[in-house]
């Protein structure tokens, strides 16, 4: 089939969730033997690189930049109030976007066209009523029920003026959702919890035929990490840029972590991720590590004993769940870090909601490696036979039958 993929990332380096699921998906239909054109929002940090390499799975690319900045994004937050699109939508309205796709659907013939995550759903929409006939399939990736990523925020705020923002956009986003959602052929979900979570609000039944198909990734190219039988390194990982990662760590760090410091006093938090906010300047920080974004993670990796995912917001897959268990690290994780992952706690990780069921939680994998040796394996194996692209990718032939031979 012909493909117009609409992506608001470029997908490599796949080094976050998005990128993650993107980039296998255009793996497969490349492997399954798909014709694909990918137009995408590029950053000035995106390397030629990153785009030469996207080539051996793609027959044309084209990029827009996507233009960010504080004050653009404090201008449409503060627009946004006033509209009934929500924030997260208006701010990614590029005319430029909006011309490229309808310039590639009138040059060249398409039998679908693929958005992933709500975010391009508009400029899916603008390329379907610019092509001419007979009309391409619309097909959406949801990555998550967006709606519920505000709406958790809320729950999880102190700040009486922070709620009330997240409940205004929670309630916007659920309108917009579901409107655009059933403008869709098809609907892929990467969990079957957020696709429950947007039917249970589809008071009218307008929702397309939806079917989950996880985020995975090549279990071949990522080796078991040899850990130390010493190590004593409390990991996290994630753009901290992203309201849900840096909401939990800033719980982690003033909540759980001085009762880990407490039982463990030579143990070590290394937060990783882009963008760490101010709030951690003012925490205690006594034998915490910051580094920000960082290329090789091998050496703190093999020194880690514990992977905390200490979310309470979010939606979708936390595709560090499956980096860890690819790497072989142990995992402590809040049950929303872990939603829409087939996991067994106590088994392939340890699950805990509350400051010290968590932090006992990464004190039994600190004192323990023969737990962490048995979270280890299991984590893997569940990698290899749920989450490994080639093994469950197949389902997408439903969505895309593959070319008769």
């Amino acid at each position: 089939m012909r493909i117009l993929y609409l992506a608001q990332l470029v997908p490599f380096p796949a080094d976050a969730g998005p990128k993650v699921r993107m980039y296998h998906v255009l793996q497969y239909l490349a492997h399954a033997g798909h014709d694909v054109t990918l137009v995408a929002f590029h950053r000035p940090n995106d390397a030629p690189e990153a785009i030469a390499h996207l080539r051996q799975y793609c027959t044309a690319i084209h990029t827009v930049l996507m233009p960010r900045s504080r004050y653009r994004d404090a201008t449409f937050f503060v627009s946004s109030l006033f509209k009934r699109t929500p924030f997260l939508i208006e701010r990614d309205r590029v005319a430029a976007m909006d011309d490229l796709v309808r310039d590639v659907v009138s040059s060249t013939p398409f039998d679908a066209i693929h958005a992933d995550q709500l975010w391009m759903a508009q400029y899916a929409l603008t390329a379907y009523y610019a092509a001419p006939a007979p009309k391409p399939r619309l097909v959406l990736d949801k990555h998550n029920a967006v709606f519920l990523i505000p709406e958790r925020l809320a729950s999880a705020d102190a700040s009486a003026a922070k709620k009330a923002v997240f409940r205004l956009e929670a309630r916007k986003m659920a309108r917009y959702e579901l409107e655009t959602c059933a403008q869709f052929d098809e609907l892929v979900w990467v969990t079957d919890e957020d696709r429950a979570a947007l039917a249970r609000i589809d008071m009218d039944g307008k929702l397309p035929p939806g079917r989950t198909i996880p985020i995975c990734v090549n279990s071949a190219e990522k080796p078991l990490i040899t850990l130390q039988p010493d190590a004593h390194r409390v990991m996290f990982l994630g753009g901290l840029h992203w309201p849900p990662n840096a909401q939990g760590i800033l719980w982690f760090v003033e909540t759980v972590w001085p009762l880990v410091r407490a039982k463990v006093p030579d143990a070590v938090l290394t937060i990783i991720g882009r963008d760490p906010p101010a709030e951690l300047q003012h925490a205690n920080l006594t034998n915490i590590e910051i580094p920000g974004y960082v290329t090789d993670l091998q050496p703190y990796l093999s020194e880690s004993a514990v992977f905390t995912v200490p979310l309470h917001a979010g939606g979708g897959m936390r595709v560090k769940i499956i980096d860890a268990w690819s790497w072989g690290v142990p995992i402590v994780s809040t049950s929303i870090g872990a939603e829409g992952i087939q996991i067994e706690t106590g088994v392939n990780v340890l699950i805990a909601d509350e400051p010290v069921a968590f932090a006992q939680a990464v004190i039994r994998l600190l004192e323990s490696r023969a737990l962490r040796e048995a979270l280890r394996h299991a984590g893997r194996q569940t990698l290899e036979s749920q989450y490994d692209w080639r093994q469950i990718y197949h389902e997408w032939d439903h969505i895309y039958p593959r070319p008769s031979t």
